[in-house]
């Protein structure tokens, strides 16, 4: 049985810099090689490609039977709660033999607390 696919879907800018960011946290995800993950890949909202529906059939094209959805977006705004959910309902019309979770978005993330005070104040113990 084959690894499901992550697809982390950004926003998209008109900065193809923060468009590249995107792309190297996919490349930098997939050297990790984690064992409950395979292909790793993104798409974008919008203003950078490929585009949600293209992201999610670049996944098919490449063998993918399961793909996991990483809502890129620190907060659950109009794109988390309606945008990417819509994409992921038209693309499951024309696939059901595909499935397709969606996670929570970053901001929603345990981890993230941590993962800021590990930035902003490194070398110090963090409190649970």
């Amino acid at each position: 049985m084959s690894k499901p696919t992550l697809l982390i879907v950004a926003h998209g800018s008109r900065r193809q810099a923060s468009n590249d960011e995107v792309r190297t946290l996919a490349s930098n995800l997939s050297a990790v090689r984690h064992a409950d993950i395979g292909e790793v890949e993104v798409a974008f909202l919008e203003l950078a490609e490929p585009s949600i529906a293209e992201g999610l059939a670049n996944c098919v094209g490449k063998g993918a039977r399961e793909i996991v959805v990483f809502p890129y977006f620190l907060a659950a705004g109009t794109h988390v709660a309606q945008d990417i959910p819509e994409e992921i309902e038209a693309f499951r019309a024309q696939h059901p033999h595909i499935r397709v979770l969606v996670t929570p978005h970053l901001g929603a993330a345990p981890s993230l607390p941590h993962a800021i005070l590990g930035l902003v104040a490194p070398g110090e113990a963090l409190a649970a």
